[in-house]
């Protein structure tokens, strides 16, 4: 268990606070890029600050408060001009930097005043890779965002997957290197919401923690597995700061305050290789419920029973209540390294797994078990003779909500039919077809 102090260290993500100023050291996803081909602002709110995301009409991105600085007018309603975000209120304008480029009445009134050039709005800087939105809100010079190497992963489709979770971001990323609660949250209490009782699922044997430059890796033996297994040879990537890599998937974890998190998942699905080459145009971004209409948890899925597990410890849980067990080393790992690691930026040093090498900032490459999968592909028979491989090829089981123009590009870019995925037995409404 940790002392009250100790908690709040690792959960106040605000400024000021040695978690937020850690975390601030960090790019951080925050929305798709596909999702500005509907809209020209969203709000966000990131780290405990309040902004307002736009893409102006030349394509260019801006990260801004979201109230004005004349009369605090919120500029989520703003208008985008060929250059920079525009107050609907009284008409000034900001460019990405966040300087004051107009003031309309000013300008013509009392340009001799020159008042526009003493305005400056807050502003962040932000980037686009792997058609996901990223912002930085440290300190200058900000290091390079990471080049990881799904995003160029060729003969695939994409899709980017956001949720808002009512809990702080810590639980979460704590969930990143436990690997035990496989075995009984999506094993067996999954089988149980499916209806059936037994057996319980193979036990763990053994666990491994290691860290290297990117985070920590997990690495498990089961009943049904041995060490010469990629889940003890290779593992799972518990990724720094506040990620998640499993292959054919990111998961992040992004702090909108001290109690919500973002919940931003990267899924890649190799086509089959009678679909090669294959280019995907845009990768869709769509909004995964946590809650059903009724308003409860929502089950189905894997990462749906991660978020009721997360928020079911509490809006930040109470670590001074709890008893670790041995399975609990990675966890001890982790926090302790971002104990060392708020102490180190505090004195001046760099944080922990920066890229500034622009030549090292290329494909960057994390443990990968499926490395062969993502590198070669399958052909539709072998996809279709294997269960797992179907399923995930033909469905998407990680979240629910998944809409159905998404599922039918899906279907388009596999060839395959594709249908929505229950979590309770057999799949329906098919999109697409076989071809």
């Amino acid at each position: 268990m940790l002392s009250e102090e100790k908690n709040r260290q690792l959960t106040q993500v605000g400024p000021g606070k040695p978690m937020g100023e850690l975390l601030r050291r960090y790019w951080h996803p925050i929305a798709g890029v596909s999702e500005f081909d509907a809209r020209a602002t969203k709000p966000v709110r990131l780290l405990g600050e309040d902004l307002v995301l736009y893409r102006d009409l030349s394509g260019t991105f801006g990260l801004v408060d979201r109230h004005c600085p004349h009369r605090r007018a919120d500029l989520s309603h703003g208008m985008v001009e060929a250059c920079g975000l525009r107050c609907n209120y009284h008409g000034w304008r900001y460019d990405e930097t966040g300087a004051c480029v107009e003031q309309p009445y000013e300008d013509t009134a009392h340009p001799e005043l020159r008042m526009r050039e003493k305005i400056t709005l807050k502003a962040y800087p932000v980037e686009a890779k792997g058609g996901l939105v990223w912002a930085y809100l440290g300190p200058q010079p900000a290091p390079l965002l990471p080049d990881w190497e799904p995003f160029s992963w060729p003969n695939g489709f994409a899709q980017i997957v956001i949720s808002e979770v009512p809990c702080n971001w810590f639980q979460a990323q704590e969930n990143s290197i436990d690997p035990v609660h496989f075995e009984w949250m999506h094993e067996n209490w999954g089988q149980r919401l499916r209806g059936e009782s037994g057996p319980y699922g193979p036990t763990h044997l053994k666990l491994a923690f290691e860290e290297f430059e990117f985070g920590f890796v997990y690495k498990r033996v089961k009943e049904d597995t041995s060490e010469a297994h990629p889940n003890w040879t290779v593992g799972r990537v518990c990724l720094w700061p506040n990620g998640f890599f499993l292959g054919e998937h990111f998961e992040w974890r992004v702090p909108i305050d001290d109690e919500n998190l973002l919940s931003v998942t990267w899924k890649f699905n190799r086509v089959p290789r009678e679909q090669e080459p294959y280019v995907q145009a845009s990768i869709p971004t769509w909004e995964g419920p946590v809650f059903d209409a009724e308003g409860r948890w929502i089950t189905s899925h894997v990462v749906n029973q991660d978020f009721l597990a997360w928020a079911g410890q509490g809006r930040i849980t109470d670590r001074t209540q709890e008893h670790l067990g041995a399975s609990d080393r990675g966890v001890v790992m982790v926090r302790k390294r971002f104990f060392e690691e708020m102490k180190a930026i505090a004195e001046g040093a760099d944080a922990k797994g920066l890229i500034r090498d622009p030549a090292r900032n290329v494909r960057v490459e994390l443990p990968l078990m499926e490395r062969a999968d993502v590198t070669q592909g399958f052909t539709k028979a072998e996809i279709l003779a294997d269960p797992r491989k179907r399923m995930l090829s033909t469905t998407y089981p990680f979240q629910a909500g998944q809409p159905e123009w998404v599922r039918e590009a899906f279907a388009e870019a596999m060839g395959l039919e594709v249908a929505e995925f229950t979590g309770l037995g057999a799949a329906r409404t098919p999109a697409g077809s076989d071809a």
